[in-house]
């Protein structure tokens, strides 16, 4: 049974998914949303909206953490944890089992990575796996565990799609205490008899309601019958239904379950609608946004892989800088121009939503919908890419 601490009912309003402050601009004039805008495909009636606004009740200090771990955060400038730090570290040092329910961008993370280190501080024999719904997840948890563990003999390892095979396979052979992948290559390399699991004491599956999203519930539930059955799970997800508590039920021991959802992500951004009609036009008018002031930091959604190659060569024809992220580019490219958006090299990225899924980019300044996503979870995760760490933020969506 799940542990639930406070609930409330859920959306079923049928308001539009902009939320109360929308507005729609033709030729950039703010006006009302027309009445036949259909934004029923945005609306969808939550199974569980636990809402919990938190108090922060904790420093790091006051944990039973390994003295480094400690003295790691405070080299960071991290002294107090974020709300669902600072309600998950206690019962994930202990070792219980969480389902752990929190806004994107909350430091979910740091929530998890914490307690592994802690415990493979005391007991380096042990293995812990973490699985991610996308390589840049993965890479970024991955760097996360890096910093985490400065001057500590603690080795991670990256398991994913796209790399080196031979190459991870080398790692494996140093016998790292973390791997950190993606469903498919973890049970690809599990089938090769390169990677093992008899000494894995911990599992996270993170974002959880996207890999089921993705249709990794056969992977998941294969990877999970082949742990060993005395071990910590900890599963975080931005939504919960059916289909997460089915895998709480069937793999987890009386999990906690902790929500801090607090909306907060959506309170720090303005969402406006753009009223444009036809590819030709809403490439210019991309470009003239992205020649307004303000406009820096730019991530633009398109809706297929195709479609953000065209916005790319377009905006690189009239002299932008820019760069694209989707499923046909190699991991070496993906991670290249990512890390072109995060220095600041490139003004825009476009990027597809599967690619983009897990990025954490610092001052994103706008998110621009070029095409409409495909559901109320997809505009929201694509918009909690701006409006982080309590910094405003800007959402435009261009509708026809």
């Amino acid at each position: 049974m799940f542990t639930r601490r406070r609930s409330g009912g859920g959306n079923r309003s049928g308001k539009s998914f902009f939320g109360g402050r929308s507005k729609i601009a033709s030729g950039g004039r703010p006006r009302f949303a027309p009445k036949q805008l259909d934004t029923r495909l945005f609306v969808r009636p939550a199974i569980d909206t636990t809402i919990e606004v938190v108090e922060i009740e904790h420093k790091f200090s006051d944990f039973n953490m390994d003295p480094q771990l400690k003295k790691n955060l405070e080299i960071r400038g991290f002294s107090t944890p974020t709300p669902i730090q600072d309600k998950t570290l206690k019962p994930g040092l202990a070792g219980e089992d969480i389902i752990g329910l929190a806004d994107t961008g909350t430091g979910k993370t740091t929530a998890f990575v914490l307690p592994i280190l802690n415990k493979i501080i005391s007991d380096p024999g042990q293995n812990a796996l973490i699985l991610a719904p996308t390589r840049e997840l993965a890479v970024q948890i991955r760097d996360e565990i890096r910093l985490l563990s400065m001057s500590l003999p603690i080795y991670s390892c990256l398991l994913i799609g796209g790399s080196s095979m031979e190459r991870q396979i080398a790692d494996l052979r140093r016998r790292p205490h973390i791997f950190v992948g993606t469903p498919g290559r973890i049970k690809d390399l599990y089938q090769r008899n390169v990677l093992r699991f008899d000494r894995v004491r911990t599992v996270v599956l993170d974002e959880m309601d996207r890999m089921l999203d993705m249709g990794f519930v056969k992977d998941i539930t294969e990877i999970m019958s082949l742990l060993p059955e005395k071990k910590q799970t900890l599963l975080f997800s931005a939504t919960i239904d059916n289909r997460v508590e089915q895998i709480g039920r069937q793999f987890m021991v009386s999990p906690i379950k902790i929500s801090v959802k607090t909306g907060v992500t959506a309170q720090n951004v303005e969402q406006n609608i753009i009223k444009v009609s036809g590819k030709f036009n809403k490439l210019n008018k991309l470009k003239d946004l992205l020649r307004t002031e303000g406009f820096g930091k730019v991530l633009v959604f398109s809706r297929t892989k195709y479609g953000a190659e065209d916005i790319l060569h377009d905006l690189l024809k009239n002299g932008f800088k820019v760069a694209s992220i989707h499923g046909n580019k190699s991991q070496s490219q993906r991670e290249a121009a990512l890390r072109k958006f995060k220095n600041g090299e490139v003004q825009a990225l476009i990027a597809t939503d599967v690619a983009a899924r897990g990025i954490d980019v610092k001052d994103v300044s706008h998110v621009i919908n070029f095409d409409q996503p495909g559901s109320h979870e997809d505009y929201i995760h694509r918009i909690g890419r701006t409006g982080r760490a309590g910094k405003k933020g800007f959402a435009i969506t261009f509708v026809d």
